[in-house]
C-alpha cells in the first residue's frame, strides 16, 4: 500500500499471550477481528514484550501462552490469508521506534495516562516500579505508528491511549516534519496535481487556514486521495501543508470503538481468569457442561417450586447472548411462575455452547497437530509486517537525521 487513504483503512491490533483464550476473548475481541479482516487491511499481533511490562518474573510459560493464543485464533476463523499474523518480538522495529519517540515524549504524558495508576493499584502483589511499567504506553504507540495504522479497535477504556498516539504522532510531525526546502518541495508538488486542482488545492487551504472550514479540509483531503500522479512523500507534503504543518511522517490514528463484550463468567462478573470464572474455547465438552450444571443461580430459588428472577441469575445473562427470543420469553415465564426448574433452564444454554465451540475445537485439534503449519503463518505474518515496519523506519531516520550517507 502506498497512499494515505490505504494507510486509513489499515488496522492494527494486539493481544497479550495469556496462554489458551477463553468465551470472553471470543466475544469481547475475536468476533469482531472476524468482521475487520474482511473490511481492512488488518495486522494482529501477539503483544509478547508488553506481558513482560507485568509479568517479567516469570517467563516460563511465555513460549507456550503465545502459540496457545495464535492456535485459538485460527481455530475461530481468524484467516493468514486475510490479515497478517506476527509477534511483535520479531519485527524489532517496533522497538527501535519506541526508543526514538521517548526521546522526545514528555514524561508527564506517560503519567497522566489512566491505567498507569489503576494497574499499579490492581497488581499491587508485583512490583511495578519498572521503566518498561512506565513506558508500555508508548511502545504501544510505536506498534500503532510504525504502521500507519489509521484505526485501532479498542473499548472506551483504551481511547486515551490512542489519543496519546495521536498527540505523540502530532509531536513527532512538528518536530521532524520541517524539512529544509519544505516550502518550496511543496511548491512544486502543487504544480504537479495540474493547473485546476492546483487552484483548487490552494482555495481550499485557505478557506481551512482562514475560516476554520472543516469541511474545506476534507474536500481538500479527498482531492489529494484521487492524485495517481504524485509520489507518496509528496502527498504527505501537501497534506501536512493543508493543516499548517509540517510533511506528514507519522499518522495520527482513530479509535475504532469495539462493541463491549455481553459474554458474562460463570458468577455473573466479567469472565476473568483472575476470577476463575471462565469457558476456554477448546476445553473438554463434560467439562463445559459440568461447568454450565454447576453455575449459581437465582439465590431465591432455594427449591425448585420457588418462583425466580431472571435478572438476578447469572444464567439469564448467558441466554441473553445464546438465546432467541422466543427461548428468553420461555426463560421469563417459567422462571417466574417456577415452571421450569434451574436445571431446565440451561439446558438451551449448554446445547448453544457446546455447538458455538464443537467446530471451535476441531480446527484447533488440526492445528494442534500440525505445528509446523502454525510457525509458517507466523513467519509469513511477522516477514510482511516487518517489511511495512522497515520503509516506516526508513522515513523516520531520515527526519531524524539519522539515515548516514
Amino acid at each position: 500500500m502506498n497512499s494515505l487513504t490505504n494507510q486509513q483503512h489499515r488496522v492494527l491490533s494486539g493481544m497479550r499471550p495469556t496462554g489458551a483464550l477463553h468465551l470472553g476473548h471470543y466475544h469481547g475481541v475475536l468476533k469482531n477481528w472476524l468482521k475487520l479482516q474482511h473490511e481492512y487491511e488488518c495486522f494482529f499481533f501477539v503483544a509478547d514484550w508488553h506481558a513482560l511490562t507485568t509479568h517479567y518474573d516469570d517467563v516460563s510459560i511465555m513460549e507456550a501462552s503465545v502459540w496457545d493464543m495464535v492456535i485459538d485464533w485460527l481455530a475461530v476463523g481468524v484467516n493468514p490469508g486475510s490479515a497478517s499474523l506476527f509477534i511483535q518480538s520479531r519485527v524489532p522495529e517496533h522497538a527501535e521506534l519506541h526508543l526514538l519517540l521517548s526521546m522526545m515524549t514528555p514524561l508527564g504524558w506517560l503519567e497522566r495516562v489512566p491505567s498507569y495508576k489503576d494497574q499499579q493499584e490492581k497488581l499491587k502483589e508485583k512490583d511495578l516500579a519498572t521503566y518498561g511499567f512506565l513506558g508500555y504506553p508508548l511502545l504501544q504507540s510505536a506498534d500503532i505508528l510504525i504502521y500507519r495504522a489509521g484505526l485501532v479497535p479498542v473499548g472506551e477504556d483504551q481511547v486515551a491511549h490512542v489519543e496519546m498516539t495521536r498527540e505523540v504522532a502530532r509531536r513527532f510531525n512538528h518536530l521532524y516534519g520541517r524539512e529544509p526546502g519544505f516550502e518550496e518541495k511543496v511548491e512544486a508538488a502543487i504544480k504537479k496535481i495540474g493547473k485546476k486542482n492546483a487552484k483548487l488545492y490552494k482555495e481550499l487551504r485557505k478557506r481551512y487556514t482562514e475560516q476554520g472550514d472543516a469541511e474545506a479540509l476534507q474536500t481538500a483531503k479527498a482531492l489529494l486521495d484521487g492524485q495517481q500522479n504524485i509520489t507518496l512523500s509528496d502527498k504527505e507534503r501537501l497534506f501536512g501543508y493543508l493543516e499548517g504543518s509540517g510533511r506528514i511522517i507519522l499518522t495520527e490514528p482513530e479509535a475504532l470503538l469495539t462493541p463491549a463484550s455481553k459474554m458474562p463468567g460463570l458468577d455473573g462478573q466479567k469472565m476473568s481468569k483472575s476470577y476463575q470464572n471462565t469457558i476456554s474455547l477448546r476445553e473438554d465438552p463434560q467439562a463445559v457442561e459440568q461447568k454450565l450444571r454447576t453455575m449459581p443461580t437465582d439465590p431465591a430459588r432455594v427449591r425448585r417450586t420457588d418462583p425466580g428472577e431472571p435478572e438476578k441469575c447469572p444464567v439469564w445473562q448467558l441466554h441473553q447472548v445464546y438465546s432467541n427470543e422466543e427461548t428468553q420469553e420461555w426463560v421469563q415465564q417459567g422462571c417466574r411462575s417456577a415452571g421450569i426448574g434451574c436445571i431446565d433452564c440451561k439446558g438451551p444454554v449448554i446445547d448453544a455452547v457446546q455447538a458455538e465451540l464443537a467446530p471451535i475445537r476441531e480446527r484447533a485439534k488440526q492445528y494442534e497437530e500440525n505445528r509446523g503449519l502454525v510457525r509458517n503463518i507466523i513467519n509469513e505474518g511477522s516477514e510482511r509486517a516487518r517489511d511495512v515496519a522497515r520503509q516506516t523506519m526508513v522515513e523516520v531516520r531520515q527526519a531524524m537525521g539519522l539515515e548516514y550517507r
